[in-house]
């Protein structure tokens, strides 16, 4: 399954510290062998400060090697890391003490350019600290520290006039938030960036462009863990500006869009919308979730569709957004088992429609189901969606009424609503016409 394996491209749009979750899910899945995976994570874990966690990948890697026998390099890398934090903690003082006492914090305003001159001028603070809390919080980040890292990137974002790096800030803390699993927060970070993003007149498309890509990355984290996220995720891509970012560079993300839309039955009334998209562009990107939507409603092919869905339940299952577990609970795959729910529904519904007398046998085979499980579950789907139609459990089918429809009452019942809207459009000329004319008259 690993050809449907979505990490190597995920990973081009998210720092590094997010794309080791991601190798962590692989790891336990083992979809790859774990000496690959180990490796993978020491070249991301080069990029940072996190020297003992690489430390510890190493050892792992050799098979368990004594500290003696960890490279030179590495050593020599942590004590680096370890003069730099101490080199760091110590340039931010005077300011860390003004922001940890509340009275001082009362003297600053929303404005920007006052918070400087007066931090300088009474309390002889000045900007190169303000950076240095930038740059405190970069090295509490690359340690992991993504709590601290947060903290310090909350204060800069108050106190500088540097706008490059105010935004770089806001990623920061985006990224902190998600790694700390801090959803809400993450949320409401995710939206602030987005707002910058939208309103940066003065920046490139492709800049902008790249940005809405990014940003879409990072949030497959929040959506896919944040209570309302099936919601926010729809929302967010079927945004004109971010679904053409979708299908511009960055296709993959349809799977995404595809299981919030099949798994929420709220939001059915974007499926006609996404078969629209899956269908454009089905040259650039398809995976068995994709294709079993385009075999159900495009091509109404029922057996391709039942193919594609068997396919589908390890996708899901290796996919380190889809397949992850309830917590507690090793056996339970929330998005696996509503995405199947919901597609044995509308494989089913769809059936109805284009059959008059359904082999119960036959669909229960479209469905991967027992034949007995697939009539007690097409009673119970029968009951809640009103369908007008029965079973026949001695020939054992599915019989649907068929509604004929009088024509020439439609004709008749649309010649009466006509008629009534086009005295009222009518009235709606005229009396108007008729009081400007009095009016007239009078004068």
């Amino acid at each position: 399954m690993a050809e449907h394996d979505l990490t190597p491209r995920l990973a081009l749009h998210l720092d590094r510290h997010l794309v080791l979750p991601l190798l962590e899910f692989l790891q336990e899945r083992g979809l790859y062998p774990e000496e690959e995976v180990l490796a993978a994570k020491l070249r991301l874990l080069a990029g940072t400060n996190m020297v003992d966690y690489a430390m510890a990948i190493h050892k792992s890697l050799h098979h368990g090697t004594d500290d003696d026998e960890v490279p030179e390099d590495m050593v020599a890398r942590r004590a680096e890391v370890v003069a730099s934090y101490v080199a760091l903690q110590e340039a931010p003082s005077p300011l860390v003490a003004f922001l940890r006492d509340p009275q001082l914090v009362q003297l600053l305003r929303s404005d920007k350019q006052y918070n400087a001159r007066m931090l300088q001028e009474r309390f002889q603070i000045g900007s190169d600290q303000i950076e240095a809390l930038y740059d405190n919080a970069k090295f509490q980040f690359e340690c992991g520290f993504y709590s601290d890292a947060v903290a310090y990137l909350n204060q800069y974002r108050v106190l500088s006039t540097n706008g490059e790096r105010t935004a770089r800030a806001l990623w920061g803390m985006l990224a902190s938030e998600i790694l700390n699993r801090n959803w809400d927060a993450a949320l409401e970070e995710l939206n602030r960036l987005k707002e910058i993003i939208d309103s940066k007149n003065s920046s490139s498309p492709l800049n902008q462009l790249q940005d809405r890509i990014w940003l879409m990355h990072w949030s497959l984290f929040i959506f896919f863990h944040h209570e309302n996220g099936r919601n926010g995720i729809i929302d967010l891509f079927f945004q004109d500006r971010y679904l053409n970012a979708i299908q511009t560079n960055a296709h993959h993300l349809l799977r995404y869009l595809a299981i919030a839309v099949v798994v929420n039955k709220r939001r059915r009334n974007m499926l006609k919308e996404l078969i629209k998209v899956i269908q454009h562009e089905q040259y650039c990107y398809k995976d068995p979730i994709t294709e079993f939507l385009e075999c159900l409603y495009v091509k109404y092919d029922f057996d391709g569709a039942q193919q594609k869905l068997m396919v589908c339940e390890q996708v899901i299952l290796n996919d380190p957004f889809l397949g992850k577990c309830n917590e507690g609970n090793s056996i339970t795959v929330p998005f696996r088992d509503e995405f199947f729910e919901n597609a044995r529904l509308f494989i089913f519904e769809t059936y109805c429609h284009t059959h008059r007398c359904i082999d119960i046998s036959i669909l229960a085979e479209k469905l991967n189901m027992r034949c007995d499980e697939a009539e007690l579950w097409i009673m119970n789907k029968i009951k809640s969606s009103k369908l007008d139609a029965n079973i026949d459990s001695v020939s054992g089918t599915l019989n649907m009424t068929v509604n004929h429809v009088n024509v020439h009452d439609q004709i008749i019942e649309s010649l009466k609503n006509l008629n009534k809207r086009t005295y009222m459009l009518a009235q709606n000329i005229v009396e108007p016409a008729q009081a400007a004319l009095q009016a007239a008259q009078g004068d």
